[in-house]
């Protein structure tokens, strides 16, 4: 190591120095390198499978890769989704069947964020890693399931890591204090303990934050000329940590996934939480009101006929109000959605209509229930044997509407959940009582409309 290597290595992030180079060095993911764990045996044992890393930043995706670079025995080649291309890549390809055919040496291509190679890209990696000329290491924090192709998934395994522990992050962190060669050992004997549990805390599961953290703190605390590391000075250090939520990944479904189902279950707590959650990590507002719109009609529907007329206020007035004042109606509309009664037999029943109209096509209007407005029409039997509801005191008993055909269906089944209590005893009276307890208080399609899973 030359001078400007060790001056480059001094000016690198905390986190990048005080990367391991040991598997026995990585802290956390237990569930895949613990004793007798098969990632652990396949580094060890240098018989690394293609793998696909997938977990939230700060898990220790590239520090596996760090690892698995230093102790096995192959060449490593560091490729990047957000620079590198097709043309790139067949460069790395020719040189690993090179290396394979004549030297007998395997190549580890290690691709970051491969959730940002396009499909040409990824089907470029296909034969390389189907006839074993290339392993391919690839780190995502996005589900593979979507951002990476079937076919290139099958090739693969995927590794699942998950957030560090609080504990696991105050190891890291006392490490960085004890290191007097890549850490902050000058400041061993002024930092506090409890300012050690809040970075831990407040790191979220996040190695690289933590370790950022108590950085930019020494370094706050170095320029105002204090001595020791505080709790208050970690606060300032972690004020402007912002929340894991990325509006085009996997964690916008899993909150918007949450929001929705506690609210359909009833817990304004819970309901608020998340709508909190999305608001305070940039979601637009006018997503999350259109999601109440419809959660208002497919979860509530006629258990309470208000909720849709308030969601509809929601949208209106934050439209006129924006933000911050805007939030106001919103939560007012979720605690009122979460509190309300539930029926989904509206959403059912449309459902079950719409079924039976694509099955059966367009099936013919009973002559009775057409108009006649001709004395041809008249003669043809249109509007022949029609009992008006007005005559027989607003119900025409036992008189079917459907056609011929579908005599015996029934789509909408009132729930005994809210005002739908009401409509189930009104439409009883008109002889056409809903079946016992099929509507149900569950929610709809059980994911929400439109959006991916």
């Amino acid at each position: 190591m030359d001078l400007f290597e060790r001056q480059a290595e001094t000016d690198s992030p905390l986190a990048d120095r005080m990367r391991p180079n040991r598997i026995e060095d990585v802290v956390g993911q237990r569930h895949l390198l613990g004793d007798g764990r098969i990632l652990a045996r396949a580094i060890r044992a240098d018989r690394i499978p293609s793998m696909i890393l997938w977990g939230p930043p700060g898990t220790g995706k590239t520090t596996l890769a760090h690892v698995i670079a230093n102790e096995t025995n192959s060449i490593f080649v560091l490729f990047s989704a957000v620079l590198g291309g097709v043309p790139e890549l067949r460069k790395i390809i020719a040189a690993a069947k090179e290396q394979k055919n004549y030297y007998g040496k395997k190549t580890i291509l290690f691709i970051d964020e491969i959730h940002r190679f396009n499909k040409a890209q990824q089907d470029a990696l296909l034969p390389p890693v189907e006839n074993g000329t290339v392993t391919l290491l690839g780190a995502t924090t996005e589900n593979p399931s979507f951002a990476v192709n079937s076919a290139l998934l099958s090739r693969a395994r995927v590794f699942d890591l998950k957030p560090l522990e609080a504990e696991d992050l105050r190891k890291l962190l006392e490490r960085a204090l004890a290191d007097d060669q890549h850490g902050l050992e000058h400041l061993a004997q002024t930092v506090d303990d409890d300012a050690l549990a809040a970075i831990s805390q407040n790191a979220r599961g996040d190695a690289r934050r933590a370790l950022s953290a108590l950085e930019l703190a020494s370094d706050f605390a170095r320029s105002a000329g204090v001595e020791a590391l505080t709790v208050a000075i970690v606060q300032e250090a972690l004020a402007t940590q912002t929340l894991l939520y990325d509006k085009s990944g996997e964690e916008h479904y899993n909150v918007i996934s949450a929001f929705i189902k506690s609210m359909r279950g009833s817990d304004p707590d819970a309901s608020v939480y998340w709508l909190m959650r999305m608001l305070e990590a940039g979601e637009d507002p006018l997503f999350v009101l259109r999601r109440m719109l419809i959660f208002a009609s497919e979860d509530i529907g006629n258990a309470d006929p208000r909720a849709l007329e308030i969601a509809v206020s929601a949208d209106a007035a934050f439209r006129r109000l924006g933000m911050p004042e805007g939030i106001f109606p919103i939560a007012q509309c979720c605690t009122y959605l979460a509190s309300a009664p539930k029926s989904n037999a509206s959403y059912k029943a449309w459902k079950m209509a719409q079924a039976d109209v694509r099955e059966h096509g367009a099936l013919p209007v009973p002559l009775k229930l057409r108009n006649a407005p001709t004395e041809a029409m008249k003669s043809w039997g249109y509007g022949e044997d029609y009992r008006d509801p007005h005559d027989e005191r607003g119900f025409s008993r036992g008189e079917n509407y459907l056609p011929d055909q579908l005599v015996d269906r029934q789509y909408y089944r009132p729930t005994e959940h809210g005002f739908e209590a009401r409509i189930r005893e009104r439409l009883g009276k008109r002889g056409a009582a809903p079946r016992a307890k099929e509507g149900g208080a569950g929610g709809g399609s059980g994911e929400p409309h439109g959006e991916k899973p």
